[in-house]
């Protein structure tokens, strides 16, 4: 009984889940390589962040905009949050590369549903 061979391993594969993490550059991976299931994980991983991310922004804008005193401390927020959101994208590039996932509560189990 012989083992079932393994997907074969793009050259791109770094390259690609690099992509993943980088809001809508996630298509490529995605559309590109069909055959890595890890990497179409990544990219599905991406585009759920993005999406999240677009969610929090838009929620955190209207909150922003319906309340002023929330703006002057919102606006005050606003960097920290975009480096927390950066540092995410490059904590879950770092895990990738390495061959792993940076699974989040929550969200991850979207990126194994479609």
């Amino acid at each position: 009984m012989t083992e079932p061979t393994p997907a074969p391993v793009s050259s791109n594969r770094s390259v690609m889940i690099v992509l993943s993490y980088l809001w809508l550059l996630a298509l490529i991976p995605l559309l590109v390589e069909k055959e890595d299931k890890d990497v179409q994980w990544h990219a599905k991983h991406g585009i759920v962040l993005m999406v999240a991310e677009f969610v929090f922004w838009t929620a955190f804008s209207v909150l922003a905009l319906a309340s002023f005193g929330f703006g002057c401390i919102g606006g005050l927020l606003f960097p920290l949050i975009n480096f927390g959101v950066i540092a995410l994208h490059v904590f879950a590039i770092v895990k990738g590369l390495n061959g792993q996932r940076l699974i989040i509560p929550g969200l991850s189990d979207f990126a194994n549903k479609f």
